[in-house]
């Protein structure tokens, strides 16, 4: 025992002389290695009390416990003061001179495509809307059957759709998002549903394999086609003059019926006929229509009793009209030259 006792007590000595020659965090952390680690010398030290007899074991190791407190506060209480001292040189050798000009900041700008969606929901929601979203893998049953669009129909083929299984894919419209959304909730309904979508489109000046849609749902008692046309015409008013005006033509939805397709007076000439608008005086932004009550009645809801118009606008078209923009692919290049115009 008195063996244990001696080295105990000579590590403590050597400790507390080495303790006092540490200048540096790092050297504070490598004595406390040396002395207290795993492998240190005061653990290899306590290993050897295997050997003690019953009495002397509570003895040496009430020893070794008061040691390395005493160890681990004198190094605490060193180290504090290297940090101190190393503060303190840090401030006298790494001055800063606060007169110096600053690093000019470059700060970015909201992108064209998300200040249109910003600017057309702030229409609706003006209106009443609420925001929904949904997922951007669907499923097939969302995607086309809830809207009328079973297997084998032919507007599917138009869609180009990705297929990631079977029945799971990359949604083509935004209309899965009013589907879930009839389904959680009782009319009255009124929602705008922004949000990527995903067709196998091949990318020139005016397609894109992404892009983005918002549509839009209310659903109610007494709703008829003149709500559908007043909500739209404020619409182009709010995003493209007080002049703009509208212009529905008759389309075929299978979701929506009666369906249209809604122009909006050119943006570039007012209607008067360019090379924008080809020479009509009218540019196709969106698709509409009335709720198709088959549509209704699979979400739970009584078309007897309620009634409901949808439209689909697509924002990059917004976007390149709003904006000036000539080409859909300058909206994904991420060109900052471009990007630097909508600062």
């Amino acid at each position: 025992m008195s063996d244990l006792k001696n080295e105990l007590l000579t590590i403590r000595k050597v400790f507390q002389n080495e303790v006092l020659s540490i200048r540096t965090s790092t050297e504070a952390d490598s004595l406390r290695v040396k002395f207290l680690g795993k492998k240190g010398e005061l653990t290899a030290v306590l290993r050897a009390m295997g050997s003690l007899t019953a009495e002397e074991r509570p003895v040496i190791g009430q020893l070794a416990n008061d040691i390395r407190t005493e160890m681990e506060d004198t190094l605490a209480m060193r180290l504090s003061q290297v940090r101190a001292m190393e503060k303190a040189e840090q401030l006298a050798t790494q001055t800063i001179d606060v007169t110096l000009p600053a690093q000019p900041v470059s700060m970015g700008a909201r992108h064209p495509l998300y200040k249109a969606i910003d600017e057309i929901c702030e229409v609706f929601l003006g209106l009443g809307y609420v925001i929904a979203e949904g997922p951007e893998v669907e499923y097939d049953l969302y995607n086309f059957e809830k809207l009328r669009l079973p297997k084998g129909h032919p507007a599917r083929d138009t869609q180009d759709t990705f297929y990631i299984t079977e029945n799971i894919l990359l949604r083509t419209q935004t209309s899965p998002v009013q589907v879930r959304v009839m389904e959680a909730n009782k009319p009255p309904i009124k929602v705008v549903c922004p949000g990527k979508v995903y067709r196998s489109d091949a990318l020139d000046s005016t397609h894109s394999p992404i892009f983005h849609q918002i549509e839009g749902l209310v659903v109610d008692k007494g709703v008829t086609m003149g709500d559908l046309v007043g909500s739209l015409q404020l619409f182009a008013r709010k995003l493209f003059g007080e002049n703009t005006k509208i212009r529905l033509r008759p389309h075929h939805f299978p979701f929506t019926e009666p369906s249209c397709e809604v122009d909006l007076t050119c943006w570039s000439c007012g209607g008067k006929g360019c090379r924008v608008c080809k020479g009509e005086g009218w540019i196709e932004v969106l698709g509409a229509g009335m709720v198709h009550p088959e549509v209704l009645a699979g979400c739970g809801i009584d078309p007897e009793i309620y009634s409901g118009f949808a439209f689909g606008i697509g924002v990059e078209r917004t976007a390149m009209g709003r904006f000036g923009i000539d080409d859909i692919r300058n909206l994904y290049e991420n060109d900052i030259r471009f990007l630097r115009q909508f600062k």
